[in-house]
């Protein structure tokens, strides 16, 4: 009969700080996700979109590869997926864009809890598409989260507007962006893919700019934008420092803490609180997307990525 070896104490209390690192560094994350898009959302009122987005993607791209390229050279830039890493690029482009506009028009909470249903979209996307099995829990979970979805925008009342359908639109291109990362990351190094993703954006943009550019009033709108690059930068290298610390499967449902610090945004930027009824779904959205994003990390099956502009 064979024994069971006891963990020593050590390894356990260094295995626990590990993954208590990585709870911190998500949820550190996630104020900086939240921090950009409150900044995002202040700079739409001078910046037009494609400026601050090329901003935005420009920023993050050369901090990559001024990180990427000393430490691995031009290996990083090697794929067997040219297209893929093209049009993953512009996907994530496309969901930034919209999500400058619709943070032009949303509440920071509820913009935030909208575009946290991506992980449920993924779910419908991977079963007919992908042909996945979908449990009978996860497709209850999918109802729940897109039941706090219609809580939210509540169609036909006062508070909706076309804009409101905005971040519906952007959920579209993320969740494309979440499927085709899924298939890149069985053959891709992650590094690569974010590499290209950056890059494809900022080339994207730069070929947009000149018909975009706009003098801004003042050096405070400048350095608004550097905000928001340095926030979307050290968000995405605080997620990697993460999940090298502490499974997906235990950091995942932490990713939901960005409701709360879009939260605070809205609270001490613009003195918005979200009122009880939107509450309410943007609570069911938190519950039904954590434990669904949990479920998708567990069954291993699409990696999530945080909701940012």
């Amino acid at each position: 009969m064979s024994v069971v070896q006891p963990v020593p104490k050590g390894t356990r209390d260094l295995e626990s700080e590990r993954i208590l690192a990585g709870i911190g560094l998500v949820v550190l994350a996630t104020a900086c996700f939240a921090t950009l898009d409150t900044a995002t959302k202040v700079s739409t009122a001078a910046v037009p979109v494609i400026m601050g987005v090329w901003f935005r993607y420009t920023f993050q791209a050369a901090a990559m590869a001024a990180v990427l390229l000393p430490r691995h050279g031009l290996a990083v830039l090697r794929t067997a997926h040219p297209r893929f890493h093209l049009l993953r690029g512009a996907l994530l482009m496309a969901s930034s864009v919209l999500a400058f506009l619709s943070l032009r028009y949303m509440p920071m909470a509820e913009f935030t809890a909208i575009v946290l249903v991506v992980p449920l979209v993924v779910t419908l996307l991977a079963a007919t598409t992908l042909k996945e099995t979908v449990s009978p829990l996860r497709w209850g979970l999918t109802a729940g989260g897109f039941v706090g979805t219609l809580i939210v925008l509540r169609p036909g009342g006062d508070a909706f507007s076309w804009a409101s359908l905005l971040p519906l639109g952007l959920v579209a291109t993320n969740a494309w962006f979440q499927v085709l990362t899924s298939k890149l990351a069985q053959t891709e190094n992650p590094l690569t893919m974010n590499f290209y993703s950056g890059w494809v954006g900022a080339i994207i943009c730069s070929l947009l700019l000149p018909f975009a550019w706009t003098a801004l009033p003042s050096w405070h709108w400048w350095a608004l934008l550097c905000l928001m690059g340095f926030m979307g930068t050290v968000g995405h290298f605080m997620l990697i420092l993460a999940f090298q610390r502490a499974p997906a499967s235990t950091l995942t449902p932490y990713l939901y803490a960005q409701i709360g610090f879009a939260m605070l945004g809205g609270w001490l930027v613009f003195a918005r609180v979200p009122d009880v009824v939107s509450l309410m779904g943007i609570g069911l959205i938190a519950v039904c997307g954590a434990a669904g994003a949990w479920l998708t990390v567990k069954e291993r099956r699409v990696p999530i990525e945080p909701a940012e502009s």
